[in-house]
């Protein structure tokens, strides 16, 4: 109990708030948005392209949202930012389930990725905020873990009510992210009106962050490598759901064990992963990833059996335990402490392979079929490592200019 008891109190409350709160709201949306593309194809009749499109607007608003909400945290607070998102998050979800128009669906999963890119940066700048510096990886690490914890359990409540009515999913989904927002409030009126607990506001206009952010060499080669990582990983909600139901029998269920086997696996080794991975530099861990997850999209066309599938996921899998929480901590390494949230928010740029991914996927997969599909991607994510190999030598002179600064 005594450990259990120190192991809680070494993060803040808030803190926990957001982890536990990450659980149930992701795996609220992993019931709806990874089977979005299967619905708005059986119950909708639309072309793969343009359920590509209406994927791919999500990512698109959230690289452009991701900076401004960012700063907006930076100049304004942490708490305005998080909560609009999440009551707009809860309006998206509660509206999905009353249109049918496709164009309505492309308008709110664009305030979808709107809400996402102003939520996500926003709270993982609070939870720096509020983190002994020394304690921020592992903090970062049970971030990702809540993630896929809620990840693991979500597809599989998805499968069962996408066989019943996919409105029910959007109103649970809808329901979470209120309460979400209402015990942060509660939280955050609690806890953050303690004047040493705010953090350091910055008095920067948007254009000044801008002009700053856009010089750094390492925030540059991480947004590009991740731009690649991005397009090959979006496949996983766009392409693959529906090229395994065409081509697997009992596809949608082979589709629901892969997430739960892909969130399983995160949940199991993602600690340590990340133990091995602090004796090297982050970048060189991101190289690594995108090798294994690109072995990963070349098995998602090769293989034709359940199996492989499997292994394909799990390479996949281990690709993306070494690259994203590797990822968060790059960049709260190289943030100006008053700009930590526009930092985040500007990484948000890599969203662009979200975008970009469900497009030309959708394109090969119509045209050209799986297997010239994800050889495609495969050698898309493998240029990633161009640019994480370049930025492996960064940090050293970044950290000079910090100091003689």
């Amino acid at each position: 109990m005594n450990f259990l008891r120190n192991y809680i109190k070494q993060f803040h409350p808030i803190v926990w708030t957001l982890l536990v709160g990450t659980v149930f709201a992701r795996g609220s949306s992993s019931m709806t948005m990874p089977f979005l593309a299967i619905y708005l194809s059986t119950d909708l009749n639309m072309h793969p392209l343009l359920i590509g499109i209406t994927i791919g607007v999500s990512p698109l608003l959230g690289t452009i949202g991701g900076f401004i909400g960012g700063h907006l945290s930076d100049r304004f607070g942490r708490k305005p930012v998080m909560i609009f998102a999440l009551f707009t998050w809860s309006a998206v979800f509660y509206s999905f389930s009353l249109v049918s128009i496709p164009i309505l669906f492309i308008i709110l999963n664009a305030v979808n990725g709107l809400c996402r890119s102003f939520f996500e940066p926003t709270s993982q700048a609070l939870i720096s905020d509020l983190t002994e510096k020394g304690k921020r990886m592992r903090a970062f690490s049970l971030r990702y873990t809540a993630i896929n914890i809620g990840a693991a359990i979500g597809p599989l409540l998805g499968a069962y009510f996408a066989t019943k009515s996919a409105d029910i999913s959007f109103i649970v989904t809808g329901t979470m992210y209120l309460l979400y927002g209402l015990i942060l409030v509660l939280q955050m009126n609690k806890h953050l009106r303690v004047g040493n607990i705010s953090t350091q506001r910055s008095q920067m206009n948007i254009r000044a962050v801008f002009h700053v952010i856009r010089k750094d060499r390492m925030l540059l080669l991480l947004i590009l490598g991740m731009i690649l990582v991005n397009a090959g990983y979006s496949q996983m909600d766009s392409t693959l759901p529906q090229y395994i139901k065409a081509s697997f029998t009992k596809g949608v269920y082979l589709y629901s064990v892969l997430l739960s086997l892909n969130a399983i696996m995160v949940i199991i080794l993602q600690l340590p992963t990340s133990h091995i991975a602090e004796k090297f530099k982050p970048m060189e861990v991101m190289v690594a990833g995108a090798v294994c997850m690109a072995l990963g999209m070349f098995g998602f066309g090769f293989f034709e059996g359940w199996i492989g599938m499997m292994v394909a996921m799990g390479l996949l899998t281990l690709g993306e335990i070494l690259i994203f929480p590797s990822n968060s901590l790059v960049i709260d390494q190289i943030a100006n402490e008053s700009m930590r949230g526009a930092y985040f928010g500007a990484a948000q740029f890599r969203s662009l392979g979200h975008f970009l991914g469900p497009i030309i996927g959708g394109y090969l997969l119509s045209g050209s079929g799986g297997f010239t599909l994800y050889t495609t991607m495969t050698c898309v994510v493998l240029l990633s490592v161009v640019f994480f190999y370049m930025g492996s030598a960064a940090p050293k002179k970044i950290e000079k200019k910090t100091l003689s600064s």
